[in-house]
């Protein structure tokens, strides 16, 4: 009886390993599309002159319209984590994609202010340090709940103290800010990662409800990256 309860222990084990890479696996490639989306958006809008008068008025400053997509992702991602009980898989896998978008087109200005080589080294950069912290979130066995609980408290302090730099304008404080969301968006990485494949052991991937813990999943890291990327972008980014 005993050994009959080790197998079953064990056979429990892998298939919740399995379920895991799986959930990771879909949860990647999902927030890889996204990233491609957004690229390709913000892209476009940075070299198509129509498409940028959409975003700034002949004055050069933001536009209603420009308002609208700089402001929109924040109230998508609102909705889908206000109303993901709601929402069915495909809705939620809609708005993340017209998220996608949105946040490409709002971030097109970073090709006009800095050079396209420091982008693409800033990219590789970020996107080494994101690859190094998702594998030791997935790999530590060291719990790291109460390390996001400090980042989630030091992520509040850091969006407050830009919101005051806004106002200040210091570029001292400007660095000090980037410094610390680097740092910040680095650990989050490795949290989110750890979390998410808790999730994954749990949850059947095929499901409705397991499809829309991907969306959600693969919308955090994808938060984690361009976060990352954007701080990491003020240190590295060489302005034309």
């Amino acid at each position: 009886m005993k050994d009959n309860i080790l197998d079953n222990f064990n056979t429990r084990g892998v298939e919740q390993g399995s379920m895991a890479k799986t959930f990771m696996s879909n949860v990647f490639v999902y927030m890889a599309l996204a990233l491609a989306i957004s690229g390709v958006a913000a892209y476009l809008f940075a070299t198509t002159e129509s498409l940028l008068r959409l975003l700034y008025n002949p004055e050069g400053g933001m536009s209603i319209f420009g308002w609208i997509v700089m402001l929109a992702p924040l109230g998508l991602v609102l909705l889908m984590g206000f109303r993901f009980q709601k929402l069915s898989y495909v809705s939620l896998l809609g708005i993340f994609i017209l998220y996608s978008v949105l946040t490409g087109a709002s971030l097109s200005s970073i090709f006009l202010i800095y050079s396209m080589g420091s982008i693409a080294t800033t990219f590789l950069v970020s996107a080494g340090t994101f690859g190094i912290m998702a594998i030791v979130g997935y790999t530590t066995s060291t719990d790291l709940t109460k390390l996001g609980s400090l980042l989630y408290m030091a992520l509040i302090g850091l969006i407050i103290a830009t919101v005051v730099n806004m106002f200040l304008g210091s570029s001292m404080m400007d660095y000090v800010i980037s410094g610390i969301g680097v740092l910040l968006f680095t650990g989050l990485t490795a949290y989110d990662t750890q979390k998410l494949k808790h999730i994954g052991m749990s949850v059947d991937g095929q499901s409705e409800d397991g499809k829309k813990q991907v969306v959600m999943g693969a919308l955090s890291l994808y938060l984690d990256f361009i976060n990352l990327f954007l701080f990491m972008l003020r240190f590295l980014g060489n302005r034309d």
